[in-house]
């Protein structure tokens, strides 16, 4: 019995530490899938330092940087923050501006997640808090961002 717990430990930290998973996939349509799959080509081999590695699943939409990983996805949902009538709506919400990007601020349990604001795809970059200050990572991205995904009219 106690041999069975311990192969049944050993093999689920074997899945733990295996194969990291990349983050999850949005599924973005119309301006801004295309303006997602540019982005996709324009980002840097470094952000903040820290190389691009490879997560599975591999997609347009999404890119990691470092371990651990500072993840990038492309074309995920407004925000609730920014949700009108969601629990959450908060149209005062905390924001940054770099190098002419706005991005929504959100702090979380070991780190932050920047979502940009004001173009045609939201933009979601979550970093660790092993790389504080965490606003560093998106001095890498504005200037992708910016000549990839258009300003929203709106």
């Amino acid at each position: 019995m106690r041999t069975a717990a311990v192969s049944a430990a050993a093999l689920l930290a074997g899945c733990s530490f295996g194969s990291p998973s990349g983050p999850a996939v949005p599924s973005p349509s119309g301006a801004a899938a295309s303006a997602c799959r540019d982005l996709a080509e324009a980002l840097p081999e470094r952000v903040d330092g820290q190389e691009r590695v490879t997560r599975e699943p591999v997609s347009d939409y999404t890119a990691v940087w470092g371990d651990p990983g500072i993840e990038l996805r492309c074309g995920v949902r407004r925000p609730e923050r920014l949700t009108s009538g969601s629990e959450h709506y908060n149209p005062l919400a905390e924001a940054v501006v770099v190098n002419d990007v706005d991005w929504l601020l959100e702090e979380l349990a070991d780190g932050h997640r920047f979502t940009t604001v004001g173009r045609d795809a939201f933009v979601e970059v979550t970093v660790p808090a092993a790389y504080a200050p965490e606003v560093n990572a998106l001095t890498d991205l504005a200037r992708p961002v910016a000549t990839t995904v258009p300003r929203s009219p709106t």
